[in-house]
This record gives structure tokens, sequence and C-alpha cells, in this order.
């Protein structure tokens, strides 16, 4: 078991393939490990190793939330107290425990979502990078003085937080996501209460672990595991109950309209990051052994399972012939496997057994739409694998790498999003057709242009109608010092990341400071300033 995870854990007996315990998970609640209170519980497995269960989750009933809600409120007023700076230096505390347990937890969430080592790694970092970032922002939680218009008053501006947040993340992101969101939150001086996502607990639960061990007071986060349709609408019902000040959800673009509906009748504010259709588009003047590293890696890196991926593949039909012979070699060639047994392999399995599924049905609506497959063959077994699959298929839940040609706009999968290793490959005539493409899906999260062309590079970043754009790079995310987020049917307009997310956590304040003793009113008690002619002979001007 990874040492990362503290004691007090109770071990369940069980002899896992690989060697590796299986543990008895909890609820975080007001500082204490909690079981659910009807006692029901649900596992966590390998979805590279389905054998492999690391462990027992508590499957949280709505009287679990609740409790989570109430330690949240009795913990705010204390927390909103806390002077800013010293907010600041447990997150920083934070990430230097993060960086500590670094390798322990990469290699934890490799075992728990599949990820390869190295993206792992890198998602890790970036919870780290957000805690150093926010630790700073203790000591810059600006506010403003404002000049009055009347004598001996002063006006001011503070940031004050919302209250409780209720936080839910995906599996695909279960570490850098969860950490843009609750780090700036509490930042503010909100608590959170934390719907884990169904196919990352123990990494969660290891996550509040290493929150509380830099010194959170308890109360301030409150982890709650469970599944979305249970836990997460029970949070979420919260809100008309008028328990919650804040939902932050990453996922689908349904469940997020559901949220904002409810955020929306009760004046709660919400942020909503949800799924994208990404378009990448590949220009004449374009280095195309780049485009074509950027396309791969955008469609098939995390096995196509992030909200950035390339949905849409976008090429300029003077270099369509040349562009896919290069692209399709890639592809042919891609090794797939474990990453923690197996190196230099491009994705792992799919997030669990139920992304799978998912996946599989996306398939079918690409075929039913019309497209035409010229890669990929759906799940790999034992009987249908690539010829670079590293290991035993039946370990686990492995896809091929999918490449669908022959889209066009009037099609059903050219606007879906198909969460997964899959591309849908569109011809364009010329510049303004392809920004056309890139605009024509509902969705507007991340897009690219791989261009040499330094108008047409600025034509695209001004025309597309997205919240993030690449330039000859790939349909990638934010740094974690930049906002990130969509807008259309990929989010409500707020920003995770960077100082921009500030203002989804907190609210202005304006204080009216009267000095004079006497009551003063603005635009009414101003004295008239008269406005006098400038004398000036127009005639020695002309």
């Amino acid at each position: 078991m990874v040492h990362v995870l503290g004691t007090g854990l109770e071990f369940i007996a069980r002899e896992n393939p690989n060697g590796k315990p299986s543990v008895r998970g909890y609820n975080i609640i007001n500082g204490q490990l909690t079981s659910s209170s009807d006692g029901v519980t649900f596992e966590s497995k390998n979805p590279a190793l389905l054998e492999d269960c690391l462990g027992e989750f508590p499957l949280s009933t709505r009287e679990d939330i609740h409790s989570a809600l109430a330690a949240a409120h009795e913990a705010f007023t204390g927390w909103a107290a806390t002077p800013a700076p010293t907010r600041g230096q447990i997150i920083g505390n934070m990430g230097r425990l993060l960086m500590e347990y670094k390798d322990d937890l990469v290699a934890l969430e490799t075992r728990e979502i599949g990820k390869t080592l190295k993206e792992s790694g890198g998602e890790i970092q970036e919870a780290i990078d957000t805690c150093l970032f926010f630790q700073s922002e203790g000591r810059r939680l600006y506010g403003q003085t404002v000049n009055s218009e009347l004598p001996d008053k002063e006006l001011f501006t503070y940031r004050r937080p919302l209250g409780v947040c209720g936080i839910i993340n995906a599996s695909n992101f279960p570490s850098a996501v969860p950490f843009w969101k609750m780090i700036p939150a509490i930042m503010c001086g909100n608590t959170c209460v934390w719907k884990s996502p169904q196919d990352a607990p123990l990494l969660s639960f290891a996550l509040a672990r290493i929150m509380h061990q830099a010194g959170l007071p308890d109360g301030v986060i409150n982890l709650v595991h469970g599944k979305g349709s249970g836990a997460g609408q029970y949070l979420v019902d919260a809100v008309d109950e008028g328990l919650v000040n804040k939902i932050s959800f990453t996922g689908s673009t349904e469940v997020g309209k559901m949220i904002g509906e409810v955020c929306g009748r009760n004046l709660v504010s919400c942020s909503l990051e949800l799924g994208g259709k990404n378009p990448l588009v590949v220009m004449p003047s374009a280095n195309l052994d780049n485009a074509v590293a950027g396309a791969y890696w955008g469609a098939f890196g995390t096995a196509g399972q992030r909200c950035t991926s390339l949905g849409n593949l976008i090429v300029h039909e003077g270099i369509y012939d040349e562009f896919m012979e290069k692209f399709m070699a890639k592809v042919k060639s891609t090794r797939i496997g474990d990453s923690s047994v197996y190196k230099d392999v491009l994705y792992g399995p799919m997030l669990s057994e139920k992304y799978a599924k998912d996946f599989m049905i996306g398939l079918d609506m690409v075929k039913s739409s019309g497209a035409t497959q010229i890669w990929g063959q759906g799940e790999i077994t034992t009987d249908n694998q690539p010829e670079n699959f590293m290991g035993n298929p039946s370990d686990g839940v492995f896809m091929w790498p999918h490449v669908f040609t022959d889209v066009t706009e009037d099609m059903e999968c050219f606007h879906e999003e198909i969460f997964g290793p899959a591309v849908t490959v569109v011809k364009a005539k010329d510049f303004d057709h392809a920004l056309h493409l890139a605009n024509a899906s509902p969705y507007g999260l991340s897009s690219a242009i791989y261009t040499n062309d330094r108008l047409e590079a600025y034509r695209y970043k001004t025309g597309i109608k997205a919240g993030m754009t690449g330039i000859n790079n790939s349909t990638t995310g934010a740094e974690a010092h930049l906002p990130f987020g969509g807008v259309k049917g990929s989010g409500n307009g707020t920003r995770e990341s960077g100082i921009w997310v500030i203002e989804a956590y907190s609210y202005w304040h304006a204080v009216n400071d009267e000095l004079s003793g006497k009551l003063q009113l603005a635009q009414m008690d101003v004295d008239e300033i008269e406005a006098v002619e400038a004398e000036v002979d127009w005639a020695q001007l002309a």
C-alpha cells in the first residue's frame, strides 16, 4: 500500500493478482473517517487489470451528504475569518506534501484509472503547481480603495467568500481538476463538500488525507464517495434545500444543464465545465509532421478520454491525401497497454467498464451517421488486437484507435462528442470553410489550427468560438495559471485556474465609510461645478 494514505485504515483481506492490497476507504466528514449511514459500499477496480480491486468505499446516502454539508457550514465562519495569508500557507503545505508523495500518487492514479505514468505524473504536477500558485494569492486577495465624489467619505471593495461549495469532478482528471476547484475555493474562505469520482475514490481519499495533513481545519473540505446518480444528485438537490451556496461541476453537458437549472432557480452560483467536440484545422502552409503529431496526440492521448480531446479533424483538401497518409502511419503504429508494466505506450485502458460501454455506443452512433470507418475494431480482445498491443487484452478494458472519414456537417457524429479513442475527419475547401466547420458544432471548449500563415492564425484565433485555442499546438488544455473553460455547450462562461477563477468563488462587497458625521447622499448632495465657456477667437484659429 502507498504510505501516503497514513494510518487508521482497516485492510480487507483479499489476494490481488499483482500483490497489491485492497483497502477499506471512508468518507471524511468533519475530519473523521466515516462509513455510509447504511453500511453499503462499492468497489474501485483497476481498468487495466479488472481482478485488481483497490478497495471498498462508502456508497454515500442523502444523510451522509447532509452530515458533510452540516460540517462545512459549521467550519465556514472560522475558516472565512482566518487571514488569507494563513489560508495560503496551508495551501502551500499541500503543494509540498504532494511533491513529497508524488511518485506514490502517480502510481496510484495509474493503477486506479489506467492513465499512463507520464500523464499521471503531469496531472499530479498540475495539482502541485495549483497549490504553489495560490499560496501566493493569499497575499494578493486584493480589494480596492475608490475615490468618493463627496468629502470626508471613503469607499472600499473587498472579496468575500460565497459559503459552502459543492464540488463534483469527473474520473479522467481526478487530481488536477478537484485542486483547480477546491484550492481557489478555500483560498477565498469557502468550505467544501467534495463528491469524489466514482472511478477514482482511492486517489481522492489519499488527496483529502494530504489536505488534512497540511494543516487544514476539520470541516473545511469534506469528502464523500458514491455515484453521480446518488451522492452527486443528493449534493445538487441540497441547492433546493438552501444548503449549498455554490456548485462546481465537471462532466457531461446534459448533467451540467440540469445543475444549471437547479442553481438558476435558486440564484446560486455554478461553475460548469462540460463536454467538447474540439476542432483541429490543418492548412497547406502547416508543417505536416508537426500537425500529424498534434492531431495524433489530441485524438488518442489518454485514450481520447479528455474533454479537450480532438473531435473533428478538419484538413484542407489540397493536402488531405498527404496528411492522412502520415497520420494513418502513426495510428497503425500505436502502442497500447498498461504503462505500469510496459514502456512507451501511448494510452492504456478505458477509465472503467462503464466508460468502455459508453464508448461502444458512441462508435455505433458514428457508423449509423454514415461515416467511413478506415481504422479500429472496437474492443481489443485476444482474437481482435492491433499489432502493437502489449499484454493480455482480457485483463482489462482496452480499445482500438478509431478513424472515421467522409464526415460532413450534416452528420450526427460531426456534432456529438465521442468519449474515447476515435476521431472524425472532415475535408475543408479553404480557410473560410475550415473556420465555419470549426464553429459548426454545438460545443466550444478547445480548438487548434496548424498553419504558418500569420494572417490565417490571426483570423482563426479571432473567429473561433471557443474558450481555448492552440496555434501550431494540439487541442490541449491550459497551464495551471491560465483560464480553462468553454463557451456554447461546453460551459457557462466561468473559468478554472489562474487568477480568473477567484471570480467564481467570491463576491464583491462594497463598503461606504462616512467620516463627516452627517448624512451625505451621492448624486444629490454633490455641488454642481459650472462649466465656463472658454474665450477663444475662432477667427484667428481659422
